[in-house]
């Protein structure tokens, strides 16, 4: 599992002009789901997302979580996180997860991660969707659970 973690001042999802997700100060979390994924990877990646300490403490240092500062998330589900571009110029998508794979384990990282974080947001799998936010800082990470475990 991959995700891209970016801290936000504010955010929002949109499908065909219709805000489906949206929050104020928190994190986006671009969700790549592999085909061998499980559901040790989908808790492991969200219990490393709410635990990163990458929020200003009263001295300016990143030194809290979203969960201790009570900021929000929304998760989007990006399978182009496991586009492979070593050879060619199109991406071969053959390390992502099939939807009836990846789906249920979206579903899964986004129930727990409501069981963590007061405000959890949304995309909607498997459709066009437009992402807007503000990156705060800018503070981006990225996290693979292959390369955490």
């Amino acid at each position: 599992m991959r995700a891209v973690v970016q801290r936000v001042t504010r955010a929002c999802v949109r499908i065909e002009g219709e805000t489906v997700g949206e929050i104020g100060g928190g994190l986006v979390v671009l969700l790549g789901i592999a085909r061998d994924d499980t559901e040790a990877d989908a808790r492991y990646m969200l219990d490393k997302i709410a635990a990163l300490r990458i929020f200003d403490d009263a001295e300016g240092r990143m030194n809290r979580s979203v969960v201790e500062t009570g900021g929000a998330l929304l998760v989007v589900s990006q399978f182009t996180l496991y586009g492979d571009v070593r050879r060619g110029r199109r991406p071969s998508w053959i390390e992502a997860a099939p939807p009836e794979v990846a789906e249920p384990l979206y579903e899964l990282f986004v129930m727990e991660a409501r069981r963590q974080i007061a405000r959890v947001e949304t995309g909607s799998f498997r459709r066009m969707m437009s992402v807007e936010l503000v990156n705060d800082g800018p503070v981006t990470i990225l996290l693979d659970s292959r390369k955490l475990f």
